[in-house]
């Protein structure tokens, strides 16, 4: 039983590098980094602009890298800033015309893609891959440390 827990704990890895390496595969093909895509979907979704914290928190991406992105893309006359109404220190992110339409034909595509592998999958499996996942970021989020430290302790028996 520990073996067959333990195999699937290690295609759930498996899986989750997968997924991110097909997406960082996709995003070169565009001539973006996996962080670059990540950072101009957030633009591309946060109509009313946001900021390089806001895209930090949401991705989990260092905040030297987000900077270095958001160069890259003021360079290219994708993005302006302008000074955050609720803290001027801070900078809001706008896509200029010229990056919504740039942004709008990748996300175009991504979603393309992504609908396509929704639609050979079929709404059920979807729904249950879903499901499957948001119950396990759930149970994992409730694992508190006495929890953790009983399944450890399983898991070595």
């Amino acid at each position: 039983m520990k073996a067959e827990r333990m195999e699937q704990l290690q295609r759930y890895y498996l899986l989750w590098r997968e997924s991110n390496a097909v997406y960082e595969e996709w995003a070169k093909e565009q001539g973006l980094s996996l962080n670059g895509l990540l950072i101009l979907y957030s633009l591309y979704e946060g109509q009313e602009g946001c900021t390089q914290k806001q895209i930090c928190r949401q991705w989990l991406i260092p905040k030297q890298t987000v900077s270095a992105a958001l160069k890259d893309f003021e360079a290219g006359g994708y993005i302006e800033l302008a000074p955050a109404a609720a803290d001027k220190r801070s900078k809001q992110i706008y896509l200029t015309p010229n990056g919504k339409r740039y942004a709008g034909e990748i996300m175009s595509r991504l979603h393309g893609l992504e609908l396509y592998v929704m639609d050979q999958m079929g709404p059920e499996k979807i729904k249950s891959m879903n499901d499957g996942l948001a119950l396990f970021i759930e149970l994992f989020r409730k694992g508190g440390a006495e929890d953790c430290i009983r399944c450890q302790l399983r898991a070595i028996r």
